[in-house]
């Protein structure tokens, strides 16, 4: 999941040096432009991957909790 989230940042930040450059290549700022938007979409999915997950997770955790002993009313 780490990795994922590094190639997000490093898609990001590619896209938005190729968009902001100065070269006047207009299918270069295009690229960047296109890997800035598909880095958010998957910037956005692994948020969505990430909380489903750990709400899988979470549920697990408490139901895997053993019941405690019922009381007894003689001591």
């Amino acid at each position: 999941m780490s990795v994922a989230w590094l190639v997000f940042l490093v898609s990001w930040a590619v896209g938005w040096a190729l968009r902001g450059s100065p070269i006047p290549f207009r299918n270069l700022k295009r690229t960047g432009q296109s890997l800035i938007e598909d880095s958010v979409i998957a910037a956005f999915w692994l948020a969505l991957g990430t909380s489903i997950f750990a709400l899988i997770s979470y549920i697990a955790s408490s139901i895997s909790v053993p019941m405690p002993s019922p009381p007894n009313p003689y001591p």
